[in-house]
């Protein structure tokens, strides 16, 4: 008993070294780290990304029982996506398309009067457009790729123009994030990131390493800090390309009432035999989904191999799809599963 206490504690490892394998099998973990000097970096992704953000101010038009006609501006950012003049920025910051007027200050520091060609606030995406100027677009990169931990920098004007163009960095933070914005309402799937994000730098561009645009900025708790949000890159991607390849976008639709599995079970106080999904609660006649035998009742799981879980989630999805296309959409009815093909159409203008 004794000699087995001296030889681990006094002579293992000071008179003779350790036996092979006394600790148990080496085992190491090997982590490759490309060292960067990140103040370089940020600055060399600022100095390719600033000429593509703009400044949005607008002007709102409301009706007061009391005061009448009241007039209200507004200040955001947005992102050059093409050398015509395409613009993408947030739905909010154009009040969701309302906006009696709305005017972009370029980086020369002119300015110009622009249109809304599109927005969805469920996205809280939008297109403006100006005419007649010689802009620089954006490079857009790859939202599918980023991971949590790579740099992330965002460029905006916080608190008004009198900051435009304001540059602040951090790294990814999170991914898949989600926003309640309210009981039946939600934006998913958003970046999350601890670079400084305030009001003004909505619609702003979220950048990576490359100089790429990652995200558009949307969000900020204001109760939390370092809390920062930006709708991944690839969701506006269909959107752009089709007002690039076009000069406008056609958004196409399947003909349903629908809303989230647990908000129809709270609701109704029933369980459906389903966790997640979209309950269809009413169908569209001579649409798209009752052509293709989509009934009252269903329950849509799926579409094109994905997993549907949300609305808002199948109202993305749908942005991918053009007139014309035909999709394979999975249900549940009365408890079993089922595949319907339903092909897509354009959006009845009425």
């Amino acid at each position: 008993m004794l000699s087995s206490y001296i030889f681990p504690v006094y002579v293992f490892g000071k008179l003779i070294p350790y036996p092979d394998n006394y600790f148990g099998q080496d085992v190491k973990q090997v982590i490759q780290v490309e060292p960067q000097q990140t103040e370089f970096l940020v600055s060399a992704v600022a100095k390719k990304a600033m000429p593509s953000v703009v400044g949005i101010t607008t002007q709102t038009v409301r009706q007061d029982f009391f005061f009448g006609e009241v007039r209200n501006s507004g200040v955001g950012t947005g992102v050059i996506v093409d050398s015509r003049g395409y613009i993408l920025t947030n739905a909010h910051v154009v009040d969701n398309g309302s906006a009696a007027a709305v005017q972009v200050l370029f980086h020369d520091g002119s300015t110009k009067e622009a249109k809304v060609l599109w927005n969805d606030p469920a996205l809280d995406l939008a297109v403006i457009k100006v005419d007649g100027v010689q802009v620089t677009p954006a490079d857009l990169g790859d939202s599918e790729n980023i991971e949590v931990g790579e740099v992330a920098i965002a460029i905006g004007n916080p608190l008004g123009l009198q900051f435009e163009r304001t540059v602040t960095s951090g790294i990814i933070s999170g991914l898949g994030r989600r926003i309640d914005i309210s009981r039946s309402e939600a934006i998913e799937d958003l970046i999350q990131t601890d670079a400084s994000i305030n009001p003004g730098n909505s619609g702003g561009p979220l950048l990576n390493s490359k100089g790429e645009v990652i995200g558009i900025n949307t969000a900020k708790i204001q109760s939390g800090e370092g809390l920062g949000f930006a709708i991944p890159i690839n969701i506006a991607k269909p959107i752009v390309d089709q007002f690039i390849e076009k000069g406008e976008f056609s958004k196409v639709y399947m003909g349903i009432k629908g809303v989230d599995v647990e908000v129809f079970e709270r609701s109704m106080g029933t369980e459906l035999s389903v966790d997640q999904g979209v309950y269809v609660v009413e169908i569209t006649k001579e649409s798209p989904a009752s052509r293709g035998g989509l009934k009252s009742g269903d329950v849509i799981v799926g579409m094109q191999g994905k997993e549907i879980t949300t609305m808002s989630q199948l109202v993305r999805q749908m942005y991918q799809y053009r007139p014309g296309e035909q999709v394979e959409v999975k249900i549940v009815r009365d408890g079993e599963n089922k595949t319907l093909n339903l092909t897509l159409e354009q959006v009845p203008k009425n």
